[in-house]
């Protein structure tokens, strides 16, 4: 699939190149060939370190691999044959044939490969089925809003006006989202099962039939994480889960967590919090592999944790936020980190009726406000038919050529009446949000959840997405409730308590973080305050805890773990997951070679 990006300019990617991340705008990457990058690795060579833009070039040398999730940093140069384990964070120079791995990323050994030495054949027939697919999943949301759309085009019939047609829209509406809803989730089912079907553990060929199923695969559900948001988190989302042929217990809480299906098992009782990633692939020398991954019974895997193919959580055992499972482990034990560490945890003592055995009025309960996710879907869509339906009125009362000049200020409006209904949500719902603990079921928690899902159905693709690192963004977190001084950077909207977090002048939030109020251990959550003093700087995907504090004018660098009530000095510079005092890399500028 690299080949596919060689006439991007600048960007340098060699033949039998198995690029499955974004490459960077700026097109300052080159891959040697051979090389191997596997999903959500973060190649954009910059990040925003207070009020300085730090932009680099990277280089990844030929055979090489770089792991899922990994954060390749400007200035990074991996040698040939290397290797970077999933998760880690690249500061500098990677020596060749060695293998590197955690945040900041340390050699651990020698590479060693697990694939064949001899690459497999090239395969154009499969090349052309993984860009056929690409453009199939991209327009399953389409053909989804397809049977609705029908729905609402039989009632337009006979209309008078154009707003005659909208109020006969309206009255379809509802029946019209639900029908749309109900196709996506077919769709994905049914996809996804004719996707796992002779998909066993294994090294295949990335161009071969098992090859192209696990990426399709993956991709599909990564897309439906977004327009299926509601079925996560999540009652129906064990049942979810098992209708995509994953193998799980009773008792299962799962939010926005993407699996290899056929190759999961999650025992009785287990938690998987936000973003977590089970059984996906590894890439190598032209080949995937895939394994059974395990999640054990009342285990639980963090926010953004990972447990790759082998892997296993123990029972009772715990992975932290942005951790890798390791292979194996026994039962009861915590780690933190990627390479994995040891650590030490107190289980909470708590009462099991609000925990992992309610009551059945209590699950009544938990169901009916689960039910109400409808609402936020609805009146998402409600915003999308409106919006047609303005630019059909410009279109028909000004001509197509004022239509779309007027169609920016359109698209503003719809944005600002997206946020103002999460924000109005969010505040009938949970109202302000105070630092405390409430268990897992209790009402408090689902209608937090029910005011995530206005969030990130009404607000995130018609303006939070957009906005970001604009001040229209700290405009609409302050309206949530959060503390944010004058020239505030974000680029994230994933504050999830709003009310908890203070951003004080000039602090910076980069891309893909997560201003992390609550944890969820043992099926409780925990709410504190999370403080970044003036001009504090959290780099790219990195987590902070509650009740933790970033000083004035502090660095907390890329793919790092600020943990639960940790303080950072005023003015120093910090990185690591968990975090310890920086380590300055020298790098020197490269130039490409024939047979880089």
């Amino acid at each position: 699939m690299g080949q596919l990006l060689r006439s991007r300019p600048r960007a340098r990617i060699a033949p039998d190149v198995d690029l499955h991340a974004l490459p960077p705008v700026t097109g300052m990457l080159r891959i040697g060939r051979g090389a191997s990058i596997e999903p959500e690795v973060d190649l954009s060579g910059y990040w925003i370190d207070g009020d300085v833009v730090r932009i680099g070039a990277i280089r990844i040398g030929a055979g090489s691999t770089v792991g899922m999730r990994s954060t390749l940093l400007p200035g990074t140069r991996i040698g040939k044959n290397a290797s970077v384990a999933p998760g880690s964070a690249v500061f500098g120079r990677v020596p060749s044939g060695q293998e590197w791995a955690g945040s900041p990323a340390a050699r651990v050994g020698k590479n060693r490969t697990w694939w064949p030495a001899s690459r497999p054949g090239s395969h154009r027939a499969w090349l052309a089925a993984y860009g056929v697919s690409s453009v199939v999943l991209s327009l399953l949301p389409i053909a989804s809003l397809a049977g609705g759309a029908a729905v609402i085009a039989l009632g337009l019939r006979g209309a008078l006006a154009l707003g005659d047609a909208y109020l006969r829209a309206l009255a379809l509406f509802v029946p019209a989202a639900l029908l749309a809803g109900v196709t996506a989730a077919v769709l994905v089912v049914l996809f996804v099962r004719l996707l796992g079907l002779g998909v066993r553990e294994g090294t295949f060929a990335v161009r071969s039939r098992v090859g192209w199923q696990v990426w399709s695969t993956e991709r599909l559900l990564d897309l439906a994480r977004t327009f299926l948001f509601p079925i996560y988190s999540s009652l129906f989302t064990p049942v979810w889960l098992r209708l995509l042929g994953a193998k799980v217990g009773h008792d299962v809480e799962a939010s926005t967590v993407l699996l290899l299906p056929a190759m999961t098992t999650i025992r009785d009782g287990a938690f998987l919090a936000d973003d977590t990633m089970v059984a996906s692939y590894e890439l190598g020398g032209g080949y995937l592999r895939v394994a059974e991954a395990e999640i054990g019974q009342r285990a639980f895997l963090g926010n953004s944790g990972m447990t790759g193919p082998g892997h296993k959580v123990p029972r009772d055992g715990l992975v932290a936020v942005l951790s890798a499972a390791p292979r194996k482990s026994k039962a009861g034990s915590s780690w933190l980190g990627s390479p994995a560490v040891r650590l030490r945890r107190t289980v909470a003592v708590t009462d099991e009726a609000r925990t992992f055995r309610p009551p059945a009025r209590i699950r009544a309960a938990r169901i009916l406000w689960e039910l109400g996710r409808a609402v936020p879907v609805l009146v998402a869509c409600l915003i999308g038919l409106t919006l047609v339906f303005a630019l059909w009125g410009l279109v028909a009362w000004l001509g197509p050529g004022w239509a779309i000049l007027l169609s920016g200020p359109v698209m503003l409006a719809v944005g600002a009446v997206s946020a103002a209904v999460a924000t109005a949500a969010k505040w009938a719902l949970v109202g302000r949000i105070r630092v405390a603990e409430k268990p897992l079921w209790s009402s408090f928690v689902w209608r937090s959840e029910v005011a995530d899902v206005f969030v990130e159905m009404c607000a995130a693709p018609f303006f939070a997405q957009p906005a970001a690192g604009t001040p229209a963004l700290v405009w609409w977190l302050r309206s949530l409730g959060a503390s944010i001084g004058r020239g505030v950077w974000t680029d994230s909207y994933w504050l999830p308590e709003a009310d908890l977090v203070h951003l004080g002048d000039g602090s910076t939030v980069n891309r893909g973080c997560v201003v992390q109020t609550h944890l969820f251990h043992d099926r409780i959550m925990s709410m504190d305050t999370v403080t970044l003093d003036p001009g504090s700087t959290l780099g790219p995907h990195s987590v902070v805890l509650p009740a933790a504090r970033l000083g004035a004018h502090a660095t907390v660098g890329p793919a790092s773990l600020v943990m639960r009530g940790e303080g950072v000095p005023t003015g120093s510079r910090w990185s690591g997951n968990p975090i310890g005092p920086w380590r300055e890399v020298r790098f020197a500028d490269y130039h490409a070679t024939a047979n880089a």
